[in-house]
This record gives C-alpha cells, structure tokens and sequence, in this order.
C-alpha cells in the first residue's frame, strides 16, 4: 500500500522531534523523522533489533559505541544489536533521516543510565 509522510501517523518525541510511522508491523518498522537544530535523543541500546539510519536533508552525528560519525544527506549507518548509540543534531539547520528497525524496536529500548537527554518514543 502506497504511504506518505503526509498520511502517515505522526507522532512528537523529545520536545520538538517529529516521527512519522511508514511501517508498523512486528518484523519491521520504518519511521521519518525530524530533528531540529542542537536537538540529542537519549544513549540507549536495543537488544534484539538491528537499526539502519539514511539521512534524507540535514547532518546528523550518530554516536555507536563511543564512536561518532557525522552523516550527511543520502548517507547511511547501521546499529547492531545490543550497540549503545546515541542520535544528535549539532548542526544549524533540521535534519531528516530514516530509522528502518527488523524486528521492531517496541519492548526492545534500554535507556542508557547517565542519559538525561530527549527519549525517542522507538
């Protein structure tokens, strides 16, 4: 079935990200989301899901592992299991970008203790 960001169910995390549900199944999950300048979600892990993140606009810095990557539009990373990571937007401008999640992150979010930053609802 044909979706759009327009129709799909939106949804706001942290006090100004936005998150659109693509796909919601329990074996996938694909969201579109919207992080505003100087916008961090909280460090967290997922045990069983893997997660790929692609930069639609923007740059985003993903932290994996204590490691950061900056990515910028039409760049990707991918999170594995049980990988402590973090998404920010340090730049000046909104940042859209993709999280596509096998199976689906419901049930499989552990926020990381120390993390006091803005909670994704993934």
């Amino acid at each position: 079935m044909k979706i759009s960001k327009q129709e799909a169910a939106h949804y706001i995390w942290g006090t100004q990200c936005d998150g659109w549900h693509l796909v919601q199944g329990e074996t996938l999950s694909v969201i579109h989301e919207r992080m505003p300048s100087g916008t961090t979600e909280t460090r967290h892990v997922h045990n069983k899901s893997r997660q790929f993140f692609f930069v639609l606009s923007g740059e985003a810095c993903m932290e994996l592992d204590g490691k950061t990557f900056v990515l910028e539009a039409h760049e990707g990373i991918e999170i594995p299991p049980g990988a402590p990571h973090q998404m920010q937007n340090q730049s000046n401008a909104d940042v859209e970008f993709l999280v596509i999640s096998h199976p689906t992150t419901r049930g499989d979010r552990t926020e990381l203790s120390g993390s006091n930053n803005s909670r994704r609802k993934r």
